[in-house]
């Protein structure tokens, strides 16, 4: 017996069948166009931001760009903000020696519009 598949998973399953891998702050995304995601602090001009280290894309379902030259993922940014805050606490045992320091992270939350490769838009 073959199960239902609800509309929001299945449109969630097309679009990612079309899907770029870029790399900024250290860190690698997997995105898609209208993905929204938090990312380390980056300059940007006029609330937009241009990702130009573009590690794959996939254009169709297990097919991959044999030629990045040029390839680029655009986005605009949603807003700015710091996350969590993060405890370090640092512990010397029978030496009253303790440390406590907190840190939150400062990030950027953008919303990706387009990718872009050898001239042609993957919307």
């Amino acid at each position: 017996m073959k199960e239902a598949v609800s509309a929001p998973l299945e449109r969630t399953l097309e679009v990612l069948a079309m899907y770029a891998v870029i790399r900024t702050g250290g860190k690698q995304y997997k995105v898609a166009p209208g993905d929204t995601l938090k990312i380390e602090t980056t300059a940007h001009k006029d609330g937009a931001v241009e990702f130009s280290d573009v590690l794959a894309i996939s254009g169709a379902e297990g097919k991959f760009e044999s030629d990045l030259k040029g390839a680029k993922v655009t986005a605009s940014v949603l807003g700015e903000g710091r996350g969590d805050k993060v405890l370090v606490f640092k512990l010397k045992r029978k030496k009253q020696y303790k440390k406590l320091q907190g840190h939150r992270q400062n990030f950027v939350e953008v919303k990706i519009n387009e990718i872009l490769v050898n001239g042609k838009s993957l919307k």
